[in-house]
């Protein structure tokens, strides 16, 4: 087996995570930029400027699947990073909220698209037994990415009056690397067998990381699988329940953590807390190193101990700093005390939820579904994901930040009890016996 080939093309695929993260909180530091310029209204700045982003990440995560199984999970990654090229140009040089809104809706699409083609791709490349650490790179360079965005809106915040458009625009030089990276790369041997039914193709893709007895035993697997398809098949039907609703749910208690909500207003939530302006982006920094190094920790994890566990440490250390972060906002507290709640949040995050959730959504269906499958699993996720932070300002105003937090720690609580009572271990598996198992076939 080609260890460091299945690396390098893993590696490659998941660096969209990185600009997925970069995008994701790019934004952070030209917030209150942005708001005062164009003199928008907390509900119109949080629903459309702030959030348009998220919005296309539905869009991109609802209708990602089609080109993943159509052209191929290759063609969908190329197609990702021209997206992210183009959002990065147009947001640093739009001149009114409505442009700068729809460049930033074209980025969330590579987003949305990205969270379904990138960890399909690496899933169905990995070996069982590495397959988490694999397909959790992606993860790794989400955050990879939020910590250099954190950095470079720090670096870049006094350069003008217009600073937010370097914030913004400087993505354009990772999405055009990836796109370069990402055209070297072959197709996954597992769609061109399932969607092109090209034996040989695949065969001679897969020679290049397998030994010829594990590519024997791979082929078999997929073909045996393949033989109990049923024509328009869909992840509707009763058989797929199972995986269905372990999709909705870990992408569910993934945003009623909080953590998007938290990573696009953490330079504002830090002011709340009683830190000046160029302390609360110095915290924002902090925030990307703690999220890198433990969700270094997590993927080293993953294989070794499993999903479900990183799940309850994360679950428990959510519940905790949610409560410590609600406690300190209740009682006024001033200055380090929430940071340092919010690294707890953040490490707990990176353990638990980041490390797992892309791993876990792209294992639970068969072949011919699982873009698809991860498709809804990462809709449920964005819509919530655009739901939540829409809503911050506002709610921060009506009903306060105590309010907020403690909903957030409730709703981790009840995470707790479904990684419990209903979530499986699938490590060291492969997707096929996976996805016998956890589909009702009788």
């Amino acid at each position: 087996m080609n260890n460091k080939k299945i690396l390098y093309w893993s590696i490659t695929v998941a660096f969209a995570g990185f600009l997925f993260g970069f995008d994701t909180v790019v934004i952070s530091g030209a917030d209150k930029q942005l708001q005062q310029l164009w003199g928008s209204s907390d509900l119109f700045h949080g629903l459309v400027v702030m959030s348009s982003a998220l919005w296309g990440t539905v869009i991109g995560a609802i209708f990602g699947s089609f080109p993943t199984n159509i052209l191929g999970r290759k063609k969908t990654l190329i197609i990702i990073g021209i997206l992210f090229f183009v959002s990065s140009l147009g947001t640093a040089f739009a001149n009114d909220p409505i442009f700068f809104s729809i460049f930033r809706f074209i980025g969330g699409i590579g987003i949305g698209a990205s969270t379904i083609a990138a960890p399909t791709y690496v899933s169905e490349i990995a070996p069982a037994k590495d397959r988490g650490k694999l397909v959790a790179l992606y993860q790794f360079n989400i955050v990879f990415g939020i910590l250099i965005a954190f950095t470079s809106n720090y670096y870049l915040r006094d350069v003008g009056e217009n600073a937010w458009r370097w914030m913004l625009g400087i993505q354009a030089f990772p999405s055009f690397v990836y796109m370069l990276l990402v055209f070297k790369i072959p197709e996954s041997p597992r769609w061109i067998l399932e969607y092109k039914k090209d034996r040989e193709k695949a065969i001679s893709i897969l020679k290049q990381i397998r030994t010829e007895a594990e590519i024997e035993s791979e082929i078999h697997a997929i073909v045996n699988e393949m033989s109990h398809e049923v024509k328009e098949e869909s992840i509707f039907m009763k058989k797929y329940r199972k995986p269905l609703l372990l999709a909705f749910f870990i992408a569910f208690f993934n945003q009623l953590s909080g953590i998007n909500a938290f990573l696009y207003y953490a330079p504002r939530i830090f002011e709340l807390a009683g830190l000046e302006k160029s302390a609360s982006f110095l915290s924002s920094i902090g925030i990307g190193i703690i999220n890198l190094v433990f969700t270094m920790i997590g993927i080293s994890l993953i294989d070794k101990f499993g999903r479900k566990t990183l799940m309850y440490i994360g679950s428990v250390g959510y519940i905790i700093s949610l409560g410590l972060v609600t406690t300190a906002f209740y009682f006024e507290w001033k200055g380090i005390a929430i940071p340092l709640f919010f690294f707890l949040f953040i490490a707990s995050h990176a353990i638990g939820q980041g490390a797992v959730i892309w791993v876990f959504i792209s294992e639970l269906f068969p072949n011919k579904l699982r873009a698809a499958g991860t498709s809804f699993g990462t809709s449920v996720h964005w819509v919530l994901a655009a739901l939540i932070p829409s809503f911050i300002p506002f709610l921060f105003k009506q009903i306060g930040t105590t309010t907020v937090f403690s909903i957030f720690c409730i709703m981790m609580v009840f995470q707790l009890l479904w990684v419990y009572f209903k979530m499986p271990e699938t490590k060291g598996r492969t997707l096929e016996e996976l996805s016998e198992s956890l589909s009702n076939n009788k």
